[in-house]
């Protein structure tokens, strides 16, 4: 399938970034370049742009949709680690930073990756299909706590403990190798009544947990936030995009201690640990797609961006 991703909050990134003819940024979360494309478009094709992606699919694809821009430089890694794959990149300071979390359309309507539970297909769900562990080794190995544990937090699901069961006694009899094995657990383990209530299809939080739980995707985000960060220039601004709670309020909690790193007791008459704010917190919180883009794209119903500018130090 070829590798294209609807840019979600386009409009919203572009306003924000406040993108600079010559300027120097970063799309950690490269997909199909979408981004990417418009932020070196609106610097009139002299920004230097770094792209990070994991997935060795979305890396060809963007290379090749970006090829006319000679600043574009893709790289093959895990934004986590972006502050190092920059640095061995020679990137310098950044004027702007974009993350857009989570899965991306392709990896989604490709039924092989097994991020859907609308296609039966392996249990894989890994953003890097060259390392790790996919969901059936997480699924067909881990204990029935753990995997307990991981749909109850990661997807907020609270039949967590039921499907967990349920999965753990078909395994007993047959390995779990399918995204509609996933599928079956689940709908066996949540009463019909409920699934009848379910504005969604009632796997989707289960998926969301082991697809998160696979890549790892909550654990490094807040230190690689803080990486970003200091990889900006004073001026320079972090944009992300975020899907759901979890990963929206890591981001959050981050910019707002960035913005104010104080430890000091509330009644203490001056500040005495030292610590200078990081960042301005912009756009007031949580930033929502259009109605119009929602409407066009269903997917963006539930994106949200967030926006910090770096501070200079002598504004702290």
């Amino acid at each position: 399938m070829e590798f294209q991703h609807v840019p979600v909050l386009l409009g919203e990134v572009l306003q924000w970034m406040n993108v600079t003819p010559d300027g120097v940024y970063c799309d950690g979360t490269l997909g199909g370049g979408g981004h990417s494309r418009a932020i070196l478009e609106a610097s009139g094709g002299t920004a230097r742009l770094y792209g990070i992606d994991r997935d060795e699919t979305a890396i060809c694809a963007a290379s090749e949709r970006l090829k006319g821009f000679p600043g574009f430089h893709a790289i093959r890694g895990n934004f986590h680690d972006g502050k190092q794959l920059l640095a061995e990149a020679g990137a310098g300071p950044l004027d702007g930073v974009l993350l857009d979390l989570g899965v991306s359309s392709p990896q989604l309507d490709t039924p092989e990756r097994g991020f859907s539970y609308h296609a039966d297909a392996p249990l894989d769900m890994r953003m890097d299909r060259e390392k790790g562990m996919t969901a059936a080794d997480f699924l067909n190995t881990a204990g029935e706590q753990e995997i307990a544990r991981v749909i109850k937090e990661y997807g907020e699901e609270k039949w967590a403990a039921r499907i967990a069961k349920i999965l753990c006694e078909r395994r007993a009899k047959k390995p779990l190798e399918t995204t509609f094995d996933l599928v079956d657990a689940v709908d066996a383990a949540i009463p019909k009544a409920v699934r009848r209530k379910d504005d969604g299809h009632p796997a989707r939080r289960t998926f969301q947990a082991v697809r998160i739980a696979v890549n790892d995707e909550l654990a490094p985000l807040e230190q690689a936030l803080k990486d970003f960060v200091s990889c900006l220039k004073p001026g320079g601004r972090i944009c992300v995009i975020t899907f759901h709670s979890l990963e929206d309020r890591i981001v959050k909690r981050c910019f707002k201690t960035l913005e104010n790193p104080c430890v000091c007791p509330p009644k203490a008459p001056i500040c005495t640990c030292g610590r200078k704010p990081e960042v301005k917190v912009l756009g007031g919180g949580a930033i929502p797609p259009s109605e119009e883009e929602t409407e066009q794209n269903p997917r963006a119903r539930s994106a949200k961006l967030r926006v910090a500018e770096k501070l200079n130090r002598e504004e702290t």
